[in-house]
């Protein structure tokens, strides 16, 4: 694809670093999040959870929660019947046998067995949250408790089985690359290093935790949800296909702003299904809201993977292979693709940004007694930069090598692009070997040994990591654009990927300044609601810019070629000699010209029209890239340790981007200090644990499951270095993920180089206090 320079006009075009215009109304408390959305005579429902990982379920007694005061109805699967669907997969995977994939689907509200803490058993339904809190303490369950796993190696390795359709726990087996070619290099190598690596479960912990608010319309026969979804059309999509079966025009989605989401709120969950139901069963509205302390037994989790990796080297150093095997727990469901995604779809990274001859990667899925896992800020992404980041680190410690100088050595060279990597992929551009560079002296690598010796000299222990980080992003899926003029001149644009925080209204308004140079704070944005726009597949995996930015462009070239028809009949001249910039049609050589209001208000009066052509201006745009974009960088982190206490610092944190062309970099940076936070978060402190043997939830609350805080991150120094791709009209690849990606490894990688003066080879995230000085101490005592 042919992309036109984008030559960054005005004070709002592309390129500018303005402020977000959403951030007035939501500093301001005029937000309208899924907690300020009420409908006249809603009742309020709660759901009733296991307190179980795995128990059969004997008896359910709602009697006398059902005779308390303001209670309406209580629902159990019972009740339920066969009036719900499920979600369904369209993934063909097999078992390592060559079976069908077993993915048991979850069924809303669980009947026979319960199968993790937190599977939904009731609904409460009550005229209050409070009677309704009070009716679902009154539930009586009966459970028969069963053996139960959560450990991903445990739930592999002959652990009781979740189901008892699947003894094995295993869900399905992916691969990707050329075992031969793999195997034949490991065969020559000279040297081979191999590690296993845990990456630990986490869960998203958005600022707003999930909400459904379901109407049901007697008069229209129609379904409304409000509920803080990613992508609220696939959503009205899987209610109507799989859930309801029903006309899809018969239900809306409705979605204001988000408080936070980053993959988790994506999909299909249990209570969307049932506030509808619900509601059209009692006759009025019904809302869930997800308490704080509800949130981890509720949402999918996320990450949770055991790898173990091997790497081949030649004498002098050269990647040769790399060789994968990954236990990926997907809990115990697996309702839809979406609890596949991380598992197979950003595997292809594992190679890097490394020019590797040969890889081979096996992925088995095994099933648990746990939350089902899914897509969280990455999916798939920083897992697979963690692995071959911390195995080239590793090997550099094994050969006695520089880290630097061996990704040096390996690192695909520009002047190679487009790259076909070992796993099947094609770099389009990208300029890794530089951002690296750039990086290194930013972050002065070269006087890192002075202040290893100054810290040294203070008792402390100081390390560095350099990781360069790539994601598969903007996936080939179609996104949609309007543009609408009204009679006066006013514009409004809607947008089918969803707003979530990332700042959509300030970053498309920016485009659309561009291209027609609008005024931003005249034109009114709209997404989220499926009645209003057409189409949309919604906000994940880094594509809103470079997807629905590109959609919108192609509207904006739609209203341009109908505006200079209508302009030329205004003008009095030919289409051929009109220029258009600026938001200004002019006539060449001239001082003639008409502005595009004027001309959007000419297009609803038929008289001033070419003969022909039809009133209005209003345009589309769906744009679909032919592949993925390659956003990519460079990590650099430093750490301090106290050997004492265990307690990590992070000391400096830097970061060369190359997110293609950049749009706003306040946005930008702002994307990339959320991205580093929650990686960071995961590496040094966030962990879902389970109790081995009962499988009870340990850490379901703020008071066990840790978070970072504003002081757990140093000042970050990010420069951008854009290498603009030309596989959409923008130039754009995605920043969603950037900061992420890259963190993980960064940060453990910094650890490790701190602690290994002191013998400490190995150490699993995350890096607490407590596990930083259990792994010193031991060292000490060998």
């Amino acid at each position: 694809m042919s992309r036109p320079p984008i030559k960054q006009m005005g004070q709002f075009g592309i390129g500018q670093g303005i402020k977000r215009f959403e951030d007035v109304r939501l500093v301001r408390g005029e937000g309208r999040f899924h907690d300020d959305v009420n409908l006249p005579g809603q009742a309020h429902a709660v759901i009733v959870r296991s307190i179980h990982a795995h128990a059969r379920l004997t008896r359910i007694d709602t009697k006398a929660a059902s005779k308390l005061p303001g209670v309406l109805a209580i629902f159990t699967g019972a009740d339920l019947g066969d009036a719900l669907g499920t979600m369904t997969m369209t993934l063909k995977r097999k078992r390592p046998d060559g079976s069908p994939m077993f993915a048991p689907p979850h069924q809303t509200l669980a009947r026979e067995r319960v199968r993790y803490v937190g599977d939904p058993i009731a609904m409460v339904v009550a005229e209050t949250l409070a009677q309704a809190e009070d009716a679902a303490a009154r539930v009586e369950v009966d459970y028969a408790p069963l053996p139960a796993v959560t450990s991903t190696a445990a739930a592999a390795s002959g652990g009781p089985a979740v189901w008892d359709a699947c003894p094995d726990n295993v869900s399905n087996l992916h691969e990707a690359g050329d075992k031969a070619a793999t195997d034949a290099a490991f065969a020559r190598a000279a040297w081979v290093v191999r590690r296993r690596y845990v990456i630990t479960r986490v869960h998203a912990q958005y600022l707003e935790p999930r909400g459904a608010l379901g109407a049901w319309d007697p008069g229209e026969g129609r379904y409304t949800l409000y509920a803080d979804v990613q992508y609220p059309h696939r959503v009205r999509n899987a209610l109507a296909t799989n859930i309801f079966k029903v006309p899809e025009h018969t239900i809306r989605v409705i979605v204001g702003d988000v408080g936070g989401a980053f993959g988790t709120k994506g999909w299909q969950y249990p209570e969307h299904r049932l506030v509808l139901w619900a509601a059209r069963k009692l006759g009025r509205p019904v809302k869930w809201s997800c308490e704080r302390r509800e949130a981890i037994p509720a949402d999918e989790h996320a990450r949770d993977n055991v790898t173990d990796a091997e790497l081949a080297l030649d004498a002098d150093g050269h990647f040769l292979a790399l060789r994968v095997k990954t236990l990926a727990n997907v809990g115990a469901y697996v309702s839809s693709d979406r609890n596949l995604l991380a598992t197979f779809s950003n595997i292809v990274t594992l190679v890097g940004v490394y020019a590797f001859p040969a890889a081979h990667v096996q992925v088995l899925s095994v099933l648990s007694n746990t939350n089902s896992t899914a897509p969280y800020r990455g999916a798939g992404r920083p897992e697979a930069t963690y692995v071959v980041e911390r195995l080239i680190d590793d090997a550099a410690r094994e050969l006695a090598t520089d880290p630097v100088e061996l990704r040096r050595r390996n690192v695909i060279p520009s002047s190679a692009m487009p790259y076909k990597t070992a796993l099947g992929m094609t770099y389009d551009c990208g300029e890794f070997r530089a951002n690296m560079e750039a990086a290194l002296k930013l972050a002065d690598v070269a006087g890192f040994p002075l202040r290893r010796d100054a810290a040294h000299r203070r008792g402390k222990l100081r390390g560095l990591a350099v990781v360069n980080a790539i994601e598969r992003a903007a996936g080939a899926q179609p996104e949609f654009a309007e543009i609408r003029f009204a009679p006066s001149g006013t514009a409004t644009v809607l947008m089918g990927s969803k707003n979530q925080g990332q700042g959509h209204e300030t970053t498309f308004k920016q485009i659309l300044h561009e291209r027609l140079g609008l005024d931003p704070h005249e034109v009114r944005y709209i997404d989220g609601d499926t009645d209003r726009v057409a189409f949309g597949m919604g906000t994940m995996g880094s594509r809103s810019t470079v997807i629905g930015g590109s959609a919108l462009w192609m509207a904006a070239d739609k209203i341009v070629a109908k505006g200079r028809k209508i302009a030329a009949k205004l003008l009095e001249a030919a289409e051929d000699d009109l220029k258009f910039a600026d938001g200004t049609f002019t006539v060449a050589g001239t001082d003639r010209a008409v502005g595009l209001k004027e001309v959007a208000r000419a297009a609803f009066q038929p008289a001033q029209l070419p003969k022909g052509l039809e009133p209005g201006l209003y345009e589309t745009g769906t744009f679909v890239p032919a592949t993925d974009t390659w956003p990519n960088g460079c990590h650099v982190c430093e750490a301090e340790i106290d050997p004492d206490t265990g307690a990590v610092t992070l000391v400096g944190y830097t970061i060369v981007d190359d997110v293609g062309t950049v749009i706003n970099p306040v946005t930008l940076k702002g994307q990339i200090h959320g991205g580093v936070a929650q990686g960071v978060g995961q590496a040094l402190m966030e962990q879902v644990v389970y109790d081995d043997e009962s499988g009870q939830l340990l850490t379901a609350s703020f008071m066990d499951y840790a978070m970072p805080r504003a002081d757990t991150l140093p000042d970050m120094h990010i420069e951008s270095a854009p290498v603009p791709t030309r596989l959409n009209p923008l130039g754009a690849k995605g920043a969603g993920e950037a900061g992420t990606v890259g963190a993980l490894p960064a940060t453990m990688n910094a650890v490790l180089d701190a602690l290994a003066p002191l013998g400490v080879r190995d150490l699993d995230m995350p890096a607490s206090p407590e596990r930083v000085w259990r792994a010193i101490e031991d060292t000490r005592r060998r």
